[in-house]
């Protein structure tokens, strides 16, 4: 029996998310999902006057190409990938499958590689068009948010179909406290960091660029961090799992950089010279996801959390920043989590998760 749910997301990402106008091309890149959702897209994009375009992916096959990948290769697929890019209007992605750890075996250095080779084709579509990215509902998932699969399946569904909207008015007070604002103290367990934030734009994220969304994004000036983070929620990067990532910062770089597998994370942050210098830093609001599931796109928009992401920046808040790594790493400050504490030029606005300004407290998560 057809779920009506995958009707509902379909009209959300085409209408909402990414506005589809008449005459305009959409691509649709599927990775490892149900032909359901995909045939409701191409409906969806239709009845909006636009013209849907499908990629097809497998990530089986994607680890096979990558463990032999050479530079010819990744150029071609590149420029191939970039050519067609730039005749859509809008991207939706949409990536399933079953094993997080997919790329695990994939040798270090063809994952650097790769990341690299491939940022311009990422540029292409985050700076050019109208995109939004999601994942698909699997066990895997469910097993990594300790959730039976039908439980998760209804979960995904509540959190991705949330009404965005209703949170607008409190999107726009964050941004526009953002993008006025000049220096940020960040206080918690195994925390301390303060950065400048002065210039650079804050942007909010309502279910327009990711599902699930919730959060509010800028950069920090590029030399301005100071201090150290703990990152207490774990996280999956180029196939492999991480815990309890620390980092020291001396004039914006990391330093110092420790986690249950110091090795492997160094060699991430030694892609290139970007990869030790901050990218985004961002507030997450969700108030449907509480728990950590070590995937990225939901673990980001954690209630009361933010992320502090080494990498790339956004050109829409760009602090100059370029690498082939951008990795959201997330810090949880709910009183569960150990609290935790963040100023905006000597304000405190937020405390233990919760926003204390009246104009942000809407997008405060219920308190059970």
């Amino acid at each position: 029996m057809h779920d009506a749910r995958i009707d509902q997301l379909a009209k959300q990402l085409v209408g909402y998310s990414t506005a589809v106008k008449p005459g305009e091309k959409v691509l649709i890149d599927l990775f490892d999902v149900p032909e359901q959702i995909g045939i409701a897209l191409i409906r969806e994009v239709r009845a909006a006057g636009g013209i849907p375009f499908v990629n097809l992916n497998s990530m089986q096959i994607h680890r096979e190409l990558q463990r032999e990948a050479c530079e010819e290769q990744l150029d071609t697929f590149v420029d191939v990938g970039i050519y067609q890019m730039k005749g859509m209007d809008c991207y939706i992605a949409i990536r399933g499958g079953h094993n997080s750890n997919e790329l695990s075996d994939v040798p270090a250095e063809k994952r650097q590689m790769v990341a690299e080779k491939t940022r311009p084709l990422m540029n292409e579509r985050v700076n050019n068009t109208r995109w939004c990215v999601l994942r698909w509902p699997n066990p895997s998932m469910a097993q990594g948010a300790g959730m039976s699969t039908e439980a998760f399946e209804d979960f995904y569904f509540r959190v991705c179909l949330l009404d965005y909207a209703a949170l607008q008015e409190g999107m726009t007070a964050l941004e526009k406290r953002m993008t006025e604002a000049k220096e940020v103290h960040i206080k918690g367990e195994g925390t301390d960091l303060k950065f400048s934030i002065e210039g650079i734009p804050g942007v909010a994220c309502g279910g327009n660029f990711n599902i699930p969304d919730g959060e509010c994004f800028t950069a920090p000036v590029l030399d301005s961090v100071q201090g150290h983070i703990t990152y207490n929620a774990p996280s999956i990067y180029q196939g492999t799992s991480f815990d309890q990532v620390y980092f020291e910062f001396q004039d914006g770089k990391i330093v110092k950089a420790t986690a249950n597998n110091t090795e492997a994370l160094n060699e991430i942050l030694d892609t290139d010279d970007g990869a030790r210098f901050i990218g985004e830093f961002a507030i997450g609001f969700n108030p449907e996801i509480r728990e950590p599931m070590r995937d990225i796109l939901f673990d980001e928009k954690i209630a009361g959390s933010f992320h502090f992401t080494p990498g790339q920046a956004y050109e829409i808040a760009d602090n100059s920043n370029r690498s082939a790594v951008h990795w959201d790493l997330v810090n949880i400050q709910r009183p569960d989590y150990g609290g935790g504490e963040i100023w905006f030029d000597g304000e405190l606005l937020r405390k233990d998760g919760q926003f204390l300004p009246e104009d942000l407290q809407i997008l405060n998560y219920p308190e059970s």
